[in-house]
């Protein structure tokens, strides 16, 4: 299992990232961003592009929803997962049954997956706690479960200023130690990476 999971954009060790693959045929999947106007996800999506393109990966915009788009994401070596709401992703993923597949993907090691914000968030065992930060009735039916790839929540933007959801992270991060739970908890630029059995939480 191969994980990079940034707390914005691509954070402060995308070296790691391209140490995990030789490929550079990366899959961006926008659907956290489904909610928002769309010059503010087309704005959005422009900077991924920018920052995945610096990178020299080949980048290219997978819309789940279009036939056929789920069964090909094993065609690529990084599937990247921006942010946004994380239900409003959430919803997708399981509409599209693309969260049954990412999962057998990344633990068959068949894809490196890298993301952040909701992106990283969507992949612990039980999102509740993060409707501090992102309105779950964004969608109807919003699911509570994540993809269970990570064992613990993951909160993104804490003690970030500048960031407009760091208070809100602040507090959701806050919620979780008070009530005894462990989590992630990551700074703007940091980035937990997961490695095979390698689990390390990389400092800006």
């Amino acid at each position: 299992m191969r994980l990079y999971l940034s707390s914005f954009r691509t954070g402060a060790h995308t070296e790691a990232l391209l140490a995990m693959t030789d490929g550079r045929h990366t899959a961006l999947v926008p659907h956290a961003l489904d909610a928002v106007p769309a010059d503010d996800r087309k704005a959005g999506l422009r900077r991924d592009f920018d920052d995945l393109g610096a990178l020299g990966l080949d980048v290219t915009l997978v819309d789940l929803t279009e036939p056929g788009a789920v069964r090909r994401l094993g065609d690529y070596d990084i599937v990247w997962v921006r942010g946004g709401n994380v239900f409003v992703l959430r919803r997708v993923l399981a509409d599209t049954g693309a969260d049954a597949v990412l999962v057998d993907l990344v633990r068959d090691d068949t894809v490196v997956y890298g993301g952040y914000s909701a992106g990283a968030c969507v992949l612990a065992p039980d999102l509740t706690g993060l409707e501090l930060v992102d309105d779950p009735h964004a969608v109807e039916r919003p699911l509570m479960t994540g993809l269970g790839l990570l064992d613990r929540p993951f909160v993104p933007h804490v003690r970030s200023p500048g960031h407009p959801e760091t208070a809100a992270c602040d507090a959701a991060s806050a919620a979780y130690a008070a009530a005894g739970r462990a989590h992630w908890a990551l700074r703007d630029g940091e980035v937990l990476l997961v490695d095979g059995d390698r689990t390390r939480l990389l400092p800006v």
